[in-house]
């Protein structure tokens, strides 16, 4: 099949705003995730992510009960609160959360953005350490609508943090929840953007999701059976991620809702050990997880190993006065099937300290 003369003269008027969209992102540093969120027969609802990252994240699960005392850990002002929801949460250090799935079947990513710019403190406001921003929405909120209601009325700022290895931890948070609704939070020139509605269904990096979205626009003219761009770039990323959640089958099949959406993520990330001279805006996939929703089932799959292992958040008992527990992932023995059992009793958790982005 080849686009007709009168179908590439439409296609084409776009390449001239769209190229400069495109150069700019191949120019800009920042480190690979995808996000894709699926919605099935019979209210199925499944998130699935990766994570992409140059070193190790040192990846655990915690489970964390509600009723837990928590501490934003962004300065004099930090935020307190108490934690409303029990969540099964993946850290990185153990000292950020980086996404997430809570009891009412709320999901949280984070994935990387390196054009973010946030707001200084203004001193009238409390802070948050970025490494908790995932888990202050986990904690406090059932609901997309009820995040957005909010989150877009800014009543915290963002305290800014640095990775080991020295870069800088500016991010964009999604979340879904057990409805199929979804929305996008993104710092652009020091303002929050949101995007709510069922359509913002896949994400990815840089540009920011605005621009994301015009370039995807593009490529549907072209039309996926015909052409998809192949490289690793967040926007080529979020194309082919686009397509093919379009081409995942409508199935009530349990098994194989899981297996698409694995299989959307696994056509998004990058093989291990994968190096890019000069491009810094790729790198290698860690670990994927796939959260179903509805089934409040939590999978997770470390590319090293050959297997999936998974949480039920029904076998862990996360009501209030309960534990904090972690199960130990990475250079852990490898693992299959539920694990919930496996968790062990830890005494504390502390964020990543946040700091001022004007400081």
């Amino acid at each position: 099949m080849f686009l007709t003369l009168s179908r590439w003269n439409r296609v084409s008027k776009k390449v001239c705003c769209l190229l400069g969209i495109f150069l700019s992102v191949t120019a800009i540093p920042v480190i690979a995730c995808s996000r894709v969120l699926y919605r099935g027969p019979g209210d199925t609802v499944v998130v699935g992510r990766t994570m992409d990252w140059e070193q190790s994240l040192e990846v655990n699960l915690w489970a964390f009960p509600a009723g837990l005392e928590r501490d934003g850990n962004a300065g004099a002002r930090s935020l307190k609160w108490t934690s409303k929801y029990g969540s099964v949460a993946a850290t990185c250090y153990d000292k950020l959360v980086a996404d997430g799935m809570n009891e009412k079947g709320l999901v949280v990513n984070v994935l990387y953005l390196s054009s973010s710019v946030y707001p200084q403190f203004d001193g009238t406001r409390p802070s948050l350490s970025i490494g908790a921003w995932a888990q202050y929405v986990l904690d406090t909120f059932a609901t997309v609508d009820e995040a957005v209601t909010v989150l877009k009325d800014e009543p915290f700022q963002l305290g800014v943090l640095i990775m080991p290895g020295g870069h800088a931890g500016t991010v964009h948070l999604s979340i879904a929840d057990a409805t199929g609704d979804s929305a996008i939070f993104e710092y652009i020139d020091g303002k929050l953007v949101v995007h709510h509605g069922k359509q913002y269904s896949v994400m990815t990096n840089d540009p920011p999701y605005d621009q994301q979205l015009a370039l995807n626009g593009y490529w549907q003219e072209v039309g996926g059976n015909i052409m998809l761009p192949g490289t690793e770039r967040p926007a080529d990323r979020f194309v082919r991620a686009s397509y093919y959640l379009g081409e995942a089958p409508q199935t009530s099949d349990e098994r194989e809702q899981i297996a698409s959406v694995f299989s959307i993520i696994r056509n998004v990330s990058a093989p291990i050990g994968a190096v890019h001279d000069g491009q810094p805006n790729v790198a290698a996939t860690l670990w994927r997880i796939v959260a179903d929703q509805k089934r409040r089932t939590y999978y997770f799959e470390l590319t090293d190993t050959p297997n999936i292992f998974w949480v039920d958040l029904s076998e862990l008992d996360l009501s209030v006065g309960q534990p904090m527990r972690m199960l130990a992932v990475e250079g852990a023995p490898v693992m299959a099937g539920e694990v919930s059992d496996r968790f062990e009793e830890q005494t504390g958790f502390e964020f990543m300290v946040g700091s001022d982005p004007g400081a």
